[in-house]
């Protein structure tokens, strides 16, 4: 009896061994195969999270990077414009040289001076543009206000101009009403892509 027993018993331990074998077999099974690949996707996704947000926050620094530049490009632009509105118009130096003389013509007439002469002088570089000088002679003139009118309106209108020489006579220096004399007016062109070939002399 004492010997059924035990082999009873024994017959229950080795059961409830093979279950528990069985039992961590299947929880080592799940543990491998369920939760290891859950965690390292998990790991993998907070991974690409990351990465993707790096690329982003490059792209996001590249788009403002990139609107600066256009803004600043913008601006360039615009003072270039603004820059070549002042310049005299042509493509060649006797163009520019033309547009000048029209342009001291109306402002002298507007002022009530007589120019007697006009002579373009010979363009001269000056960097990326030429500079156009146009010198005139002009006729006794028997106000000063009008003269220094015609030296004012001349520097301060729509293209950039400037006296580059003055040579004046006063026959009266008591009674400066009588003045007499010539100046050199200069403006700016583009230098023209095609450039003219230089004269032999």
């Amino acid at each position: 009896m004492k010997k059924l027993a035990f082999l009873e018993i024994r017959k229950i331990s080795q059961k409830k061994f093979l279950w528990g074998f069985i039992g961590m077999a299947i929880v080592l099974l799940l543990y491998t195969y369920g939760v290891v690949p859950l965690v390292e996707a998990k790991k993998k996704a907070d991974e690409e999270i990351v990465l993707k947000q790096r690329i982003l926050q490059k792209y996001a620094e590249v788009i403002q990077n990139r609107k600066k530049g256009e803004e600043a490009l913008e601006r360039s632009l615009k003072q270039i414009g603004e820059i070549e509105n002042r310049l005299l118009p042509g493509e060649t130096p006797q163009l520019g040289g033309a547009g000048l003389q029209d342009i001291v013509k109306r402002i002298s007439e507007k002022n009530g001076i007589a120019l007697r002469s006009f002579r373009i002088l010979e363009p001269k570089e000056v960097g990326v543009y030429r500079r156009i000088s146009l010198q005139i002679e002009f006729n006794p003139i028997s106000s000063m206000s009008s003269l220094g009118q015609f030296i004012y309106d001349l520097e301060n209108q729509e293209k950039k101009l400037m006296i580059s020489e003055m040579d004046l006579l006063v026959f009266n220096p008591r009674m400066p009403n009588n003045i007499q004399g010539n100046l050199v007016v200069s403006g700016l062109m583009k230098e023209s892509k095609f450039k003219e070939p230089r004269r032999k002399r």
